[in-house]
Parts: C-alpha cells; sequence; structure tokens
C-alpha cells in the first residue's frame, strides 16, 4: 500500500484523533465503546487500545475494517492498532464503495419508503407517542442507510496530503462524500415525511427538501397508508375508515 509521509513525519492532522475516536467507538458499539482510548504517535498517526481485554482481537478488526473504508492504512498489533497514514489503495475502495451506494442502496427510494412503512405502523401500534414517530423513523433509517453515521463521524477532518496524486484522490472522494451526504439527506427526508402520513400528520416537517426521485413513491406510499380519522389524529395508533 501506498501510504502518504505527511502522518509520519508531521504534526498530527487536525480533527484527526477525535474522527478516529468517533469511528472506533461506533464499531465498538455499547459493549466496548466507552472503554476506547486514542492517542498520537510520536512521528505522526494514531494508535486505539481498548480498557477490556475481552474479544480484542474481533474489535480490533472491525475496528480496521471501518478505517481502511474511511481512506487510511492500518496495522493491528497484539494489543492496539495502529492507524499510519493514507492509503492509495484504501482511497480507491472508498470511491468504489460511495459509488456503489449512489447506485445501488441509495439509488432505492421504495426500500426506503415501505421501511418507513412498516417502522412507523409497528410504533404507532405498540402505543409509541405519534409526534416522536417521524424523528425514530427517520434514526432507523439512517442507520440502515449506514452511511449518514460514516460521514457524520468523519466531521471536523481535515484531510491533507504532501502527494499530489494522494490530493486528487482525497478531492474525488470529497466530491463523492458531498453527493452520497445529498442522496442520504433525500432518503431521510422521505422517511420522515411517510412516517407523518402514517402518524396521522403529527411531528414537525422535516426541512430537508427530498429530491425529484422521492416523488414517484410518495405517491405508491399515499396509496398504501391508510386514512386517518381527524379524531385520531393526536393519537398514537393509526385508525382506517
Amino acid at each position: 500500500m501506498t501510504m502518504d509521509s505527511t502522518f509520519l513525519d508531521g504534526p498530527a492532522v487536525p480533527g484527526q484523533e477525535l474522527v478516529v475516536q468517533r469511528i472506533c467507538a461506533r464499531v465498538a458499539g455499547p459493549v466496548a465503546g466507552a472503554g476506547v482510548h486514542v492517542a498520537g504517535l510520536p512521528l505522526g498517526g494514531v494508535q486505539v487500545w481498548l480498557d477490556s481485554p475481552g474479544h480484542r482481537w474481533r474489535f480490533y478488526h472491525r475496528m480496521a475494517r471501518e478505517l481502511r473504508l474511511a481512506g487510511w492504512h492500518t496495522e493491528t498489533g497484539p494489543d492496539r492498532l495502529l492507524l499510519l497514514g493514507w492509503s492509495a489503495v484504501c482511497l480507491s475502495h472508498r470511491v468504489r464503495m460511495l459509488g456503489a451506494a449512489l447506485t445501488g442502496r441509495l439509488a432505492d427510494f421504495d426500500k426506503t419508503a415501505f421501511t418507513a412503512v412498516m417502522v412507523a405502523t409497528r410504533l404507532c401500534h405498540e402505543g409509541f407517542p405519534a409526534a416522536e414517530v417521524p424523528a425514530e423513523v427517520e434514526a432507523h433509517c439512517a442507520d440502515e442507510l449506514r452511511w449518514p453515521a460514516r460521514l457524520a463521524d468523519l466531521d471536523g477532518l481535515e484531510r491533507r496530503s504532501s502527494l499530489e496524486p494522494m490530493r486528487l484522490r482525497l478531492a474525488q472522494v470529497a466530491g463523492l462524500e458531498a453527493k452520497v451526504g445529498r442522496r442520504c439527506g433525500e432518503h431521510l427526508a422521505l422517511a420522515s415525511k411517510v412516517a407523518r402520513m402514517v402518524a396521522g400528520g403529527a411531528g414537525p416537517a422535516h426541512r430537508r427538501a427530498a429530491g425529484p426521485r422521492a416523488g414517484l413513491t410518495e405517491r405508491m406510499v399515499c396509496v398504501s397508508v391508510p386514512n386517518v380519522a381527524e379524531s385520531d389524529v393526536t393519537g398514537s395508533a393509526v385508525t382506517a375508515r
């Protein structure tokens, strides 16, 4: 793998340790997320280690996989994980994955719409407060899409390189991430709108505007969402006429 020497012989990149902390804590989950520690290396790069020795190897490999997806070269040791700089191979892989997301899952608005219908309907039947249904459905769809969390993890990271080819690759990644972020916003706006329909119009309107691809899907969902009596708009269950 090709690594950028900027990380190995220069100061720490602004925001890098915090971003690595967020990624590793998310991957570790509630089981070990609180025990994730991150520190810079003397010549650049980052080291990650866990407090708990239980399943440490498994967590390190999961973290390394997610960090490589972000574009970094990693090395996994017996007691810690090392992040050593940008990798041309890993950045190329990220480009492929972002492109695949745009043409794959993020192109399927129908799946998001019907997932929102099912989740919102279940929540309403379980007595979940109608006003909170849209936010809960949106969170569920964000988890299912996966990319909203991945992009949020990178917030505040200054990505730079001393090598021109690496800078071009980083710029390509940033452009694709912007497209993925906008597409995710369209999906979440659709999920929120569908959830409000299922819950009887409760909850504040979503501020993100859904893209043109979502229009047909919304009309399809309207056919499958039962009407709600006015007296039940503030209730927690959907009542069909």
